[in-house]
C-alpha cells in the first residue's frame, strides 16, 4: 500500500462530490456573468500560490483554449504592478489570493475595495471558484500527480 495513494481514486465518491462541486461553482459563475477566463485567472493564481503544477498545466492550457494571451498568463504573479487586467478580473485575482492565504487577513483587507467591481452573485461565485481549486491543488499535490513535459 502506498504511503500517498491518488486520492481520486482511493475515494472515488469522494473525488466526484468535488467534480460536481466544480460543476456548480462554474455554472453559477456563468449565472453571475462572468467571463470564463476570468474563472481561469482564479485557477491559475491559486495554483501558482500553492505550487499545483498539475493544476497550472491543465488551466493555463484551458486559459490559453479560451483567447488568453501568454503575456497576461506571464504577469499574473505580479498583476499588481501592471495594467493587464480590468477591475473585474483584479477583483477575482485578489479572492484567489485571499482565499488561497485565508489565514492572511491583512491581504483581504487591503484588496476589499476591489470587491467593489463585482456584484455580490460574482464574489460569492469567485469565492466558491477558489475554495474548489485549492482543493484540486490539495488532491493533487498530496496524490503526487504527475506532471511530465
Amino acid at each position: 500500500m502506498s504511503i500517498r495513494p491518488a486520492l481520486n481514486t482511493a475515494l472515488p465518491e469522494a473525488y466526484k462530490s468535488v467534480l460536481a462541486l466544480n460543476d456548480q461553482c462554474e455554472k453559477a459563475a456563468a449565472d453571475a456573468g462572468l467571463n470564463p477566463l476570468t474563472v481561469e485567472l482564479v485557477r491559475i493564481r491559486a495554483s501558482q500560490l500553492n505550487g499545483c503544477a498539475f493544476c497550472l498545466r491543465m488551466h493555463v492550457r484551458d486559459a490559453l483554449e479560451k483567447g488568453e494571451s501568454t503575456d497576461r498568463i506571464a504577469v499574473i504573479p505580479a498583476w499588481r504592478e501592471t495594467s493587464y487586467f480590468t477591475a473585474e478580473e483584479c477583483a477575482a485575482l485578489a479572492i484567489a489570493e485571499e482565499i488561497t492565504h485565508i489565514a492572511d487577513r491583512a491581504t483581504a483587507q487591503s484588496d476589499a475595495e476591489r470587491l467593489s467591481a463585482l456584484t455580490a452573485a460574482q464574489i460569492a461565485a469567485l469565492r466558491w471558484v477558489a475554495v474548489v481549486i485549492n482543493a484540486f491543488n490539495r488532491i493533487a499535490i498530496s496524490s503526487h500527480y504527475k506532471v511530465a513535459p
